[in-house]
């Protein structure tokens, strides 16, 4: 009986027409332009908008972006920074902490040093005051050093930074540049100060990407990501532009641009390496134009003052890493500020020590420097330096 009644549904279910239920709601066969039961899919990220796809979610967020000049996928620089050991400099220096108007004894023996007898000669009075030594001695809680002389004097071993700036193997494809300001800073939503913040904060040293610029007042905003806007006292930004300069015949050169306070390297039309430092304040410029490197030393003493009265005396014994190229003015080392970023010295052009290295390793007699100010606010009828300035 079970048998019998199995076979009889199966005679009736396959008996049964083969029409679909609700075969009047089906889909049309044309589909055009979203008309129809369907509406046409979301545009994935890239794909053109030619009405094919809804340019909508993610692909209208990417089309905006490139409106904004901020490619898609954002991609990190390609760049890294050069070996750390490259920032380790090859002498010791110490500072003389004494007041800048009293001069300096130096002393034949550590004993004489302590006991403060017998000075065999004196470094001038001034204010910028560091010497090479060669070991370290404490008494009483007070350093005292040896000079590679020999003699002894009271001195305090100092720091120096171990700031390094970028090396590339191709050209990026917008700026860049580095948060320079000295407290933390916020970015803003706009191009403005009184717009709300982003609640992104930046440290000095810290490297941003650069998509746009926009001026206003007379402060330059650099946008560095959707919806983030910096000012241009908060950044040292490289404007990448590996066309060579007007004046210069080989495909070397160094480019030092003193509004932004940046250092770039080009080679056979590619930007090789960059960083930022620290030129003249007035009334002591950086002269602009277009130089040639003449002399290179490894290391080498300045001293000298620009004051009529030698207030401004300054003694730097065995500066690393010099690069002659406008009579006295050279590219160099400096361990005796971290003020990168901002117009700091008499007329020189001062670098991190690793930056120094690398640019000395990388350097040749011969080598065009191009100094500019893209701004206009440096004189361009500056004279000759005829002094060795730091």
């Amino acid at each position: 009986m079970k048998r019998f009644l199995l076979v009889s549904i199966l005679i009736v279910l396959f008996g049964l027409p083969a029409q679909p239920a609700f075969a009047q709601e089906a889909a049309p066969s044309e589909n055009v332009q979203g008309q129809g039961y369907f509406e046409l899919p979301l545009c994935l990220p890239g794909m053109p908008a030619d009405g094919s796809c809804l340019a909508l979610g993610p692909a209208q967020t990417v089309a905006e972006m490139k409106a904004m000049g901020i490619p898609y996928p954002m991609r990190e620089l390609p760049a890294a920074q050069p070996p750390a050991e490259m920032a380790v400099m090859p002498v010791s220096i110490a500072r003389i902490n004494l007041p800048e108007v009293e001069p300096a004894p130096v002393y034949a023996s550590f004993d004489d040093a302590v006991a403060e007898n017998n000075p065999v000669r004196y470094i001038p009075p001034g204010r910028l005051r560091f010497v090479r030594f060669i070991f370290r001695r404490d008494h009483n809680n007070r350093p005292y050093v040896q000079l590679s002389s020999g003699e002894w004097m009271r001195a305090a071993p100092t720091a120096y930074t171990n700031f390094q700036g970028l090396e590339f193997y191709e050209n990026p494809r917008n700026d860049f540049g580095w948060i320079v300001s000295y407290d933390p800073i916020s970015s803003y939503l706009e191009p403005r100060f009184n717009a709300p913040s982003s609640g992104h904060t930046y440290n000095r040293g810290d490297v941003i990407q650069v998509y746009s610029s926009v001026q206003e007042g007379d402060y330059i905003w650099y946008k560095i990501g959707l919806d983030e806007w910096i000012h241009h006292l908060a950044a040292a930004v490289v404007v990448v532009n590996p066309t060579r300069p007007e004046g210069v015949t080989r495909d070397r050169w160094v480019e030092i641009d003193l509004f932004a306070q940046t250092l770039s390297i080009y080679e056979d039309g590619r930007l090789v390496f960059a960083t930022v430092l620290a030129t003249g304040r007035p009334p002591f410029y950086t002269r602009p134009g277009v130089f040639e490197i003449y002399k290179m030393q490894e290391v080498g003493p300045m001293q000298g003052s620009f004051e009529a009265d030698g207030s401004d005396f300054y003694y730097l014994e065995d500066v690393p890493w010099v690069i002659y190229y406008d009579g006295s003015i050279a590219l160099h080392s400096t361990y005796w500020h971290f003020g990168y970023g901002f117009p700091q010295s008499h007329g020189c052009v001062n670098l991190s020590p690793g930056d120094a290295n690398w640019l000395f390793q990388w350097a040749d007699l011969g080598d065009y420097v191009w100094v500019h100010d893209p701004s206009g606010q440096t004189p361009t009828d500056l004279p000759a330096p005829i002094n060795a300035a730091p």
